[in-house]
């Protein structure tokens, strides 16, 4: 669910509005004096806001908006009313608000479907809901032939997850195509090209994400996150973050689970171990023994638990995609097809291997040289401190802790690279790409973490140093994840809010300095919902209310703010799309 901020400073994605009166009791700004408007008492007032982002944070219920799609704030009227063009003639099922921002300046579409629009997206994207008992239960592939067997289809509200409503949006836009000879600036597509996706990889289209719903967030907070020693609630979590999602953690609960077993034994046969060497052999040997037989079960089991899951779910018997679509990214010289005879991209196959023997094989050659020099450089640094005398018994483990920096930085560095030589080789399909990504984060990951433990174990052959590095690595990997999970996010979000309220307050002081000190009031007879020039020239699209002319204020907000839905966009918002 987007929020919105209500309260100073708050905006919505509408034309400018009027600055808010002062809270009661607080008295206004002087009406002259330039110092006086910009340091006096109104921004000490508005101070209280920068210190405490909650006057952002204050939400109201999103209404009637389902996919956000964001421009950057120097995207020009054509290239919008091009687009909205595009999706109102190809996609007449859809419903398109425009919304300016008025502090950054940027655009943004806000789209939804009817119910009805959205049961014929349905069964043309093949969307599996459960049957009524009578007609023998199960699930199958919606029709609106037959759409009375359906559970809950007389419900509007019930019948339709926000994940499956944002799934059949998706799939309209993503299959938005374009006409043979159409071009938007410098953007040529080629005949039944999806514009959509070409042009999010372009940067013309800033962001789409699925918008949250804050009522089954709220839900989801109290019966999973914070619920203890209780059961996941794995069909709430498949019927908002979709399958993909729901899945993961219940594979992450399983194992989980299931790792109590080696725990428990292993506790039990270290207890029971005398301290000997030919007593600590045969320990090892039985637990390794109970490992191979505990793995071989697990495995069995968890292919049963997925498999239930996925009938329970409606996906196990889900055909795959007979075409898969052309990367929007991939690039290559324009040709005739000699299979469609339709025009495609074409991307000689002996360029690809050529740079990838010529320069992706040296560099990841490279990056594996430089790991092992550094694991040796940190050794011997250890070396080096426990042959000085008189220090602390916390400064031997400063080389392993240096050790276990380099190897989260190492391991952040080498994916950046991979993504970058994938893109050289130039992949056309998403399946090619994400395979031959894997193959080189996974070889790299494997060497970086696991080189210092096979050096120490099987050369150096010392299992007390072994021990101490392999408590390091986990508490500071342990550590990393936290981190970089949960406190760089609330500060990049603090941030973010600290810079909005300080643009807001700049932009607020500008325009009564230009008022020359007289408060600016609303517009009256302005566009509601469209901005300048672009509001002229689109009076047809606002007639027909395609952007929300004249509707009230509560709709017309829809309680979405575009800054925090775009701040908010890589922090869990786009997982939703994982699923979709």
């Amino acid at each position: 669910m987007a929020e919105a901020a209500s309260g100073a400073g708050g905006t919505s994605l509408e034309g400018e509005r009027g600055k808010r009166p002062p809270p009661e009791g607080e008295p206004a700004a002087p009406a002259s004096g330039v110092l006086d408007k910009l340091f006096g008492k109104r921004l000490l007032q508005a101070g209280r806001y920068l210190v405490s982002h909650k006057a952002w944070m204050k939400t109201v219920p999103t209404e009637n908006c389902d996919v956000l799609m964001t421009f950057p704030d120097t995207t020009d009227d054509h290239t919008l009313l091009w687009l909205l063009n595009h999706i109102r003639v190809g996609i007449p099922e859809l419903i398109v608000q425009v919304r300016h921002h008025r502090h950054t300046r940027a655009y943004a579409f806000f789209v939804t479907a009817t119910y009805e629009s959205l049961l014929r997206g349905a069964d043309e994207l093949g969307l599996r809901k459960a049957v009524k008992a009578e007609f023998g239960g199960g699930t199958r592939g919606f029709s609106c032939e037959e759409d009375f067997i359906y559970e809950n289809v007389e419900s509007e509200l019930r019948f339709f997850t926000s994940q499956e409503r944002q799934s059949i949006i998706r799939f309209w836009l993503q299959n938005l195509r374009a006409k043979q000879g159409e071009a938007l600036h410098n953007v040529r597509f080629l005949e039944d090209q999806p514009i959509i996706p070409e042009l999010a990889a372009r940067g013309i289209i800033q962001q789409v994400f699925p918008v949250h719903e804050q009522r089954i967030l709220n839900r989801l907070m109290k019966s999973w996150v914070q619920a203890v020693c209780e059961n996941q609630p794995l069909d709430d979590i498949c019927d908002y973050f979709g399958v993909k999602i729901a899945m993961y953690f219940a594979w992450l609960g399983f194992y989980t689970s299931a790792m109590v077993y080696p725990a428990v034994f292993g506790s039990v046969l270290y207890t029971f171990t005398e301290a000997d060497q030919t007593s600590r052999d045969v320990s090892c040997v039985v637990f390794a023994f109970f490992n191979v037989i505990w793995s071989t079960l697990f495995l069995e089991e968890w292919k049963r638990r997925g498999a239930e899951l996925a009938y329970k779910w409606g996906t196990l018997d889900s055909p795959g995609e007979a075409v898969e679509e052309p990367r929007p990214q991939f690039r290559g010289v324009r040709r005739i097809s000699p299979i469609t005879r339709a025009e495609e991209f074409y991307y000689p196959p002996w360029k690809r291997l050529l740079f990838q023997l010529l320069v992706s094989l040296p560099l990841c050659l490279a990056c594996l040289v430089c790991v092992f020099l550094l694991m040796l450089g940190c050794f011997q640094l250890q070396e080096l401190v426990l042959s000085v005398k008189g220090l602390p018994r916390l400064a031997r483990f400063l080389p392993k802790v240096m050790l276990a920096l380099l190897v989260s930085v190492s391991a952040e560095g080498y994916k950046k690279l991979a993504i970058w030589l994938n893109d050289m080789e130039n992949y056309r399909l998403e399946s090619a790409y994400e395979k031959h990504l894997i193959i080189k984060v996974v070889l790299f990951q494997f060497v970086n973490s696991y080189l210092s433990l096979f050096y120490i174990g099987f050369y150096l052959k010392d299992m007390e140093r072994l021990k101490e590095l392999l408590l390091v690595l986990s508490l500071s990997q342990s550590l990393e994840r936290q981190l970089r999970a949960v406190l760089v996010p609330l500060a990049a979000l603090r941030f973010r809010l600290l810079l909005l309220s300080l643009r807001g307050l700049l932009l607020a002081a500008r325009a009564k300095v230009r008022a020359g000190g007289e408060p600016v009031g609303p517009r009256r007879g302005g566009q509601r919902g469209c901005a300048g020039g672009l509001a002229r020239r689109a009076e047809g699209a606002c007639a027909e209310g395609i952007w929300g002319r004249g509707q009230p204020a509560s709709r017309c907000r829809r309680g979405v703010h575009a800054a925090q839905c775009t701040d908010r966009a890589r922090s869990g918002v786009e997982m939703r799309w994982a699923c979709l």
